[in-house]
């Protein structure tokens, strides 16, 4: 059973120490809105508060380190990836959780590798880091407004909201798009409400 008071402030002060303090700032803020997020949808709100606490702890880390550090997790480190690393600091932190924090449960490591890209059959807390992250009052598109709109949603309707809002966003700004986005994309519309109308 984990201490979350004690494990949760280990991870914090590790954080603080180790990422730019807009990071933190950030940091502190996903937290947040992901333990609110676990209070709604009847998710452990602590496993939720420190997955977004430690969530970035290895974003300000370098190339080679988060190659190293990925690279230890069992899983493919995929060209794009290889291309840009930065991609990597949520399973390189995954990593640190469990080797460095002894943080063994599998739905905190599965958010915290997963927050940047998503992945198919996400569990409901992998969803609610994954949402945090990109809908934080830090955002420059998360107005009150906007947050209120996404929260009255259902956790998968939102997942979808959001999904296809980045997609869009990504596609008109010519970003390279992560490998499998489109389609998780629409495995996750068929869950939504957006999905029953097809």
């Amino acid at each position: 059973m984990i201490d979350y008071i004690a494990k949760t402030e280990e991870i914090r002060a590790f954080t603080e120490a180790h990422v730019k303090p807009k990071r933190y700032q950030h940091s502190v803020r996903v937290a947040e809105m992901c333990a609110r997020m676990c209070r709604q949808y009847r998710l452990d709100a602590r496993k939720g508060y420190l997955a977004g606490i430690g969530h970035d702890m290895c974003k300000d880390f370098s190339d080679e380190e988060l190659l190293e550090l990925a690279g230890r997790d069992g899983q493919e480190i995929i060209d794009f990836d290889r291309k840009k690393p930065a991609l990597l600091h949520g399973r390189a932190a995954a990593v640190m959780l469990k080797e460095q924090f002894k943080v063994y449960d599998p739905e905190i490591l599965e958010a915290v590798a997963n927050h940047t890209s998503g992945k198919i059959g996400m569990c409901d807390l992998t969803k609610c880091l994954f949402l945090a992250d990109k809908i934080e009052p830090g955002r420059p598109q998360s107005t009150e407004e906007y947050r209120e709109n996404l929260l009255a949603m259902s956790l998968d309707d939102m997942l979808y909201s959001v999904l296809e809002e980045n997609y869009e966003y990504l596609t008109k700004h010519g970003i390279e798009i992560y490998p499998g986005t489109r389609e998780m994309t629409d495995y996750y519309k068929k869950l939504s409400g957006a999905g029953e109308a097809l």
